[in-house]
């Protein structure tokens, strides 16, 4: 195997949140007055940092943004985590790392404490050496600083050997700022053109692309 060390993220490359992440943060908006209908900009804010997902395509300024993260998280916490679906053929994937003897680790964007709730939901958490995303308290959110203290937590071992998956830009972004090779997943919620802008090692289109990619 070239990839002694697989990074995944987790919505939108091993499972697909669309229905409690859009659900959570109309949620959040009709808290704020804003009725949001289009889904293709409730969809954009799967996989990217929440507060800069709310800043960006809603103009949310500082003095409202934590307040309208923390109606996100009041309905997510307890439903919208749950409202979610593993991709086929991603537990067979992660067997097969497995059986391969790879170092697996979840590096996400999601705060932490949801992540490996997710995890075990599903069954998955075995599989992973360890889970790595955000704090609650808005720290480590860039996707740079995540991949980072994944790397540091494997020690001495040769980047080359390391690989970030993920279906987003800043998947792509936080693995070059750190040296490693990336896998762009077209299954999920990017797009090949910000893969492609953003320096992805490799794109693939399905699971099964991205097993043979990564076990044969």
């Amino acid at each position: 195997m070239k990839y002694e060390y697989v990074l995944f993220d987790l919505d939108g490359t091993l499972t697909d949140p669309e229905e409690g992440i859009t659900q959570s943060i109309r949620y959040a908006l009709s808290s704020f007055g804003i009725e949001e209908y289009d889904r293709a900009k409730l969809r954009s804010f799967i996989g990217p940092p929440l507060k800069s997902s709310f800043q960006e395509v809603y103009g949310i300024g500082d003095d409202r943004i934590d307040l309208v993260i923390a109606k996100y998280r009041e309905r997510f916490a307890v439903k919208g985590l749950y409202e979610n679906a593993v991709y086929p053929g991603v537990e067979k994937l992660l067997v097969s790392l497995k059986g391969a003897r790879a170092s697996i680790a979840l590096a996400t964007s999601k705060p932490t404490v949801y992540a490996l709730r997710i995890l075990e939901h599903f069954g998955l958490d075995g599989y992973f050496d360890f889970a790595l995303g955000s704090e609650l308290n808005g720290t480590r959110t860039a996707k740079s600083d995540i991949v980072a203290d994944a790397i540091a937590h494997f020690a001495e071992a040769d980047r080359a050997k390391f690989v970030m998956v993920g279906d987003r830009s800043h998947d792509m972004v936080g693995a070059r700022s750190n040296g490693i090779d990336s896998i762009g997943v077209l299954y999920g919620y990017g797009l090949r053109d910000e893969f492609v802008a953003n320096g992805a090692t490799h794109i693939v289109e399905s699971v099964e692309e991205l097993s043979r990619l990564l076990c044969e």
